[in-house]
């Protein structure tokens, strides 16, 4: 681009985009954001093209895709030699990752759940919530197996 050429600020592209400016400059400086040209007094200068590419990674990552998971996306796309399984492959793996992390969870909630109803609102000496932040977790996994026991 030479100097002439406006091109799109980094202010306009984040705007455009809602990725925040250090965000962008960030993925320039990781790879997945080509360097854009530079105006003549050496401002960015974006094209359509990186608009685009990083609606692509900020979408991605509102889906959870790890930076590597974007990258490895970016390849497939930008080799040209991609095809969809190529990158329904990224995605299934990626969700298998997602239906880990929800089951991770779903145990998370309830172990909270049960050591937060076995709380009568007592004094701290008592409080089987603080009882069960000091418990070992062997300790812990056994009162779990236990019913009406703190952890």
């Amino acid at each position: 681009m030479d100097g002439r050429q406006r091109g799109i600020s980094i202010g306009d592209l984040s705007m455009r985009t809602g990725v925040n400016i250090e965000t962008i400059r960030y993925y320039e400086k990781i790879g997945l954001l080509p360097a854009p040209g530079r105006t003549g007094g050496r401002h960015r200068a974006y094209e359509p093209a990186h608009v685009a590419r990083l609606t692509f990674v900020r979408r991605s990552r509102e889906l959870g895709f790890s930076l590597d998971e974007v990258r490895s996306l970016l390849r497939l796309v930008d080799g040209g030699h991609s095809s969809c399984s190529d990158v329904q492959a990224v995605t299934l793996e990626h969700l298998e990752d997602v239906r880990r992390k929800i089951a991770d969870l779903q145990r998370l909630e309830r172990t909270l759940s049960e050591v937060a109803s076995r709380c009568q609102g007592g004094s701290v000496p008592d409080c089987p919530i603080v009882e069960a932040l000091y418990a070992s977790p062997e300790r812990a996994a056994l009162l779990e197996s236990q019913p009406g026991k703190a952890p």
